[in-house]
């Protein structure tokens, strides 16, 4: 089954590039979606797509696989059988606007960050890929050509601890993946506006190809 979910138009009328939101479990689209219109600010030239995951969720919306425990093994059985219906549908986004990958940037939150990860640094290979409030499931594998990682998360989270923030920056740079992270004081499981911020200047950087030279690593502490 295709994928489907809001879409924004790029606030300049031509879109010269595409960011994809990947909502967290329990949400969908419209859960992320509006992210556009602040992000649309500084991404005039930006066009903004939210799929909804691909299962319900029981009592709730949306969820890109089921949650029983937060096994990584078993999230990442998760991750793999979600992901070529995400990978469809962003493959198909881009030719709906005659885009190549290198002028995408995922975003993922909570459990769309579990899939926005590998899915980014394996097939697509897009101009960046932001992550809040998740982790990486499984290993990354070898490549010379990643594109850059910002991370970022609450320093309350009740839901994934703040240290998988450490983990994961650390696995991806470990693995030569260009990183920055940035921990939200007093946050809990959600994103807020310093963050944003971080993350929509990145986005900027990101698809002007200024951002920092390969295997560097920043911390962006608030």
């Amino acid at each position: 089954m295709a994928l489907t979910g809001p879409r924004q138009a790029a606030k300049s009328g031509k879109a010269d590039s595409l960011v994809v939101f990947v909502h967290g479990y329990g949400a969908d689209g419209n859960d992320m979606i509006g992210l556009a219109t602040p992000l649309a600010q500084l991404l005039p030239d930006t066009a903004f797509a939210a799929p909804d995951g691909p299962e319900p969720c029981p009592g709730a919306s949306r969820q890109w696989f089921a949650i029983a425990d937060l096994d990584p093994h078993v999230m990442q059985q998760g991750v793999v059988a979600a992901t070529p219906a995400l990978q469809a549908f962003i493959e198909a986004e881009l030719r709906r606007l005659a885009l190549p990958p290198s002028r995408l940037a995922l975003v993922g939150f909570s459990q769309g960050t579990m899939m926005a990860l590998p899915l980014g640094l394996s097939a697509l290979k897009p101009a960046a890929i932001i992550g809040f409030s998740g982790v990486l499931t499984g290993a990354v594998s070898p490549a010379a050509d990643f594109p850059p990682v910002f991370l970022s998360h609450g320093s309350a989270d009740p839901v994934i601890p703040p240290e998988a923030l450490f983990a994961t920056a650390a696995m991806l740079g470990a693995a030569g993946v260009r990183v920055q992270w940035h921990l939200s004081l007093g946050v809990g499981h959600g994103i807020d506006d310093g963050a944003l911020a971080l993350g929509a200047n990145f986005l900027k950087l990101a698809f002007d190809g200024r951002l920092a030279a390969p295997g560097e690593c920043r911390s962006l502490l608030k």
